[in-house]
């Protein structure tokens, strides 16, 4: 059996700290998003803080074609409001919650295997 390694051209979260957010090699020090889809590049998302979220943080991303979302909800475990997630429950798309640093490392592993998957990563200040 030959092995091959996953090839992805997906962006790539290359290092984070509660205050900032490294993809291809590009500092964010505000919330943000990533895609693994080419056609979305990382961009700012949301508010700084866990409260001022609401349901259109996450409504738009009902329509962009992932199939799995991660919510980075900051330095800790914190789940989103039901309300904000009927969108895409109602397309059928999945939710994980987890805290930013461990949405990082799991965008990571499912984008290099071909996932159509988006991380929604709070940077609290």
């Amino acid at each position: 059996m030959k092995l091959q390694p996953d090839k992805s051209n997906a962006p790539v979260i290359n290092a984070y700290d509660p205050a900032w957010i490294e993809v291809n090699g590009i500092r964010y020090s505000q919330s943000l998003s990533v895609s693994s889809l080419p056609e979305i590049q990382p961009s700012a998302w949301a508010g700084p803080q866990f409260d001022s979220l609401t349901q259109s943080d996450f409504a738009a991303w009902a329509h962009v074609g992932v199939e799995l979302i991660l919510f980075g909800s900051g330095k800790k475990l914190r789940f989103a409001k039901p309300n904000w997630l009927q969108d895409l429950i109602s397309r059928g798309i999945g939710v994980e919650t987890m805290d930013t640093a461990a949405a990082c490392r799991t965008y990571n592993i499912l984008a290099s295997e071909g996932r159509k998957v988006a991380a929604l990563l709070l940077i609290e200040s």
